[in-house]
């Protein structure tokens, strides 16, 4: 059976349908890693014994999406403004290399810039309103996750520049769960934590496999991120090591009950991760090899995300009454 095509790259005509342009910019097929961290946290709250308003759940899923579709917008557009995206010769589009809009011709660095920034302030206001409804806490939450995802490629912090894209993507989920529980539990709790870390790290290996097909654009750019500064035969180790821990995480959760005991299915997407693995540790140094990889990479990290909600949601958590 031959191999399906790539995607072809967005071009100049997309200019002529402006909505489906900007909604194309925002890379919505890569929006599911929130979706899914959201239905963790709204699990978590449930199972600590919240009563789950579909209202506010609802608003707070769709503005989340949104936060992510303005961060990924931006991220463009910073990457733009260093060269990387424009150095990057060996990307495996849609996954590495950015979106390409500014780069051929579909939105200028300007238009980026400007909707990057409009999908992120209209999120403040439902962020207010969910405070509101929820607690001041929220807004703290709100103001970490936005604030990492600026700084994740804006100077001056540049976290990915930095070596540390995978502990801010990390984070940037984890705080994405967080604030589902709290805006149902109106509180803050170690749930969500501990529920989410393992997703968190999955989430960041799809970050980390992605920078081997980048490496020499974003080294050319002076985009020194983890798998620059180690280079592609000791990074490999590292993602093998990061997969590692999320899955130790959420066997230590669940055999110290700290989780439904049902949360432990969500080690199946393991199987995928370690396929991943495999494919990376003999193609790390051959950027046209990885798209295997990386799609199994994503698709471990949302299999784990949708086990976990849904066992976290209809499992029966430690220490509760029948």
């Amino acid at each position: 059976m031959p191999t399906p095509a790539a995607p072809a790259e967005p071009t100049p005509a997309l200019r002529t349908r402006p909505l489906v342009a900007c909604l194309l910019a925002t890379r919505p097929a890569f929006l599911g890693v929130t979706l899914f961290a959201c239905l963790i946290g709204l699990a978590t709250a449930h199972g600590g014994g919240a009563i789950i308003d579909p209202a506010r759940a609802l608003v707070t899923v769709l503005f989340a999406l949104v936060a992510h579709a303005g961060i990924n917008v931006l991220n463009d557009f910073y990457d733009a403004r260093s060269g990387a995206d424009a150095a990057n010769a060996e990307r495996l589009f849609p996954f590495t290399g950015g979106s390409r809009f500014i780069q051929n011709g579909v939105l200028s660095e300007a238009e980026t810039g400007r909707l990057g920034w409009t999908l992120l302030a209209a999120v403040v206001p439902a962020g207010l309103w969910l405070a509101a409804q929820s607690g001041p806490g929220l807004i703290l939450v709100g103001l970490a996750g936005l604030l990492l995802g600026w700084a994740y490629t804006a100077p001056p912090l540049a976290l990915v520049s930095r070596g540390l894209g995978e502990l801010a993507v990390a984070a940037g989920w984890l705080i994405v769960t967080v604030g589902a529980d709290f805006v149902q539990r109106g509180g803050f709790a170690p749930a969500p934590l501990q529920a989410g870390l393992s997703y968190a790290l999955l989430v960041a290996a799809i970050l980390f496999i992605n920078e081997f097909p980048d490496l020499r654009g974003d080294a050319a750019a002076g985009k020194r991120t983890l798998v620059v500064r180690l280079g592609p035969h000791t990074a490999k180790w590292a993602y093998l090591a990061l997969t590692v821990v999320a899955y130790g995480w959420l066997v230590l959760m669940v055999g110290r009950d700290r989780l439904p005991q049902g949360a432990a299915a969500a080690a199946l997407s393991l199987i995928l991760s370690f396929r991943a693995a495999r494919h990376l540790l003999a193609h790390a140094d051959r950027p046209a090899e990885l798209a295997p990889a990386i799609k199994l990479t994503i698709a471990a990290a949302h299999l784990h995300g949708l086990i976990l909600a849904a066992t976290l949601a209809f499992g029966r958590w430690p220490g509760a009454t029948s």
